[in-house]
């Protein structure tokens, strides 16, 4: 197992009431939940108050509002929790990887889910019936592409599945973060428990061990909102159960095993399977690493970041 796998050890110096109070796993994803919370109420407060959520307010300026909350409550959150309670590095968010994994991670998003799609027309299930040039795409673009794919990645995988990892180890970081993924969206429009459990399977194990794998958020982030983009965006696909209008104006057949019904193509047993191939890919490099990580109580060492 690589050192670096673990981003955060507890000090050599740390009394025992800190140990638990501070620096175990449940400690910390219960500090940022309740810095979270906080923050999001805040922030909430202050967009109301600057316009954003107003009635009468365009699609554009809520899309703007969602933005703000969501960056504030969940970035300033983490930053606060790695910098001044975990206090390490930023490297999950390292600069230099934004210039290459960023991209990567858009264009495997991108990949899958027009693969998706293409297996969805081959077997006659998915229609395109016009073009949109016209849609307003931008408010989408900002709330289920950007919103949802750096808070949803903050909180899945940078807070749950790495400090759950540091404790239990990766499999059981695995299970937790992509079982709570799928419950996530449980409450979804159209969603239902095979839906929930399409999400769990397809995304969160393959956000999960891509994180693991490049131990950086930025082609998580990128692979998260390129897929919701191209599935609402481009092809007109409602995006986990939330109706959209893409540039594409397109149609569903065929059964909702298929199809994926009102909750979407994430629902399909298509996408399930074309991402389970890949999820497959990242275990079988990760396991050639050796970069699985033991639980803490079986590891032979202490393991320094």
């Amino acid at each position: 197992m690589s050192a670096s796998q673990i981003a955060f050890t507890t000090p050599v110096t740390a009394t025992p009431w800190q140990r638990w109070m501070v620096f175990s796993p449940i400690a910390r994803i219960v500090f940022f939940i309740a810095l979270f919370l906080i923050l999001f109420k805040l922030s909430s407060t202050a967009a109301a108050a600057l316009g954003f959520f107003g009635p009468g307010t365009s699609r554009l300026t809520h899309a703007w509002g969602n933005l703000f909350v969501q960056l504030l409550s969940t970035v300033v959150s983490y930053v606060i929790l790695v910098k001044a309670v975990e206090r390490r590095p930023l490297r999950e968010f390292a600069l230099r990887d934004l210039a290459m994994l960023g991209p990567a991670g858009l264009l495997l998003g991108a990949a899958l889910f027009s693969t998706v799609v293409l297996m969805l027309w081959l077997a006659g299930s998915y229609h395109v019936t016009g073009m949109n040039p016209g849609v307003d795409w931008l408010p989408a673009v900002l709330t289920v592409g950007l919103s949802a794919g750096i808070g949803e990645e903050i909180i899945t995988r940078g807070v749950l599945f790495r400090i759950v990892e540091e404790g239990l180890g990766t499999w059981w970081a695995l299970a937790i973060s992509a079982l709570f993924f799928g419950a996530a969206h449980i409450f979804n429009p159209g969603a239902t428990l095979w839906s929930s459990l399409a999400i769990a399977i397809e995304a969160g194990v393959l956000l999960a061990l891509l994180y693991h794998v490049t131990r950086s958020l930025w082609p998580c982030i990128g692979l998260h909102a390129a897929w919701n983009i191209m599935q609402g965006t481009v092809f007109g696909i409602p995006v986990s159960g939330t109706s959209a209008q893409g540039w594409l104006s397109s149609s569903r057949s065929g059964p909702d095993w298929l199809t994926g019904g009102e909750f979407g193509a994430e629902a399909s047993v298509v996408a399930l399977l074309i991402c389970s191939c890949c999820s497959a890919l990242l275990l079988v490099i990760a396991l050639r690493r050796g970069t699985i990580v033991p639980p803490a109580w079986r590891r032979r060492g202490p393991v320094t970041p």
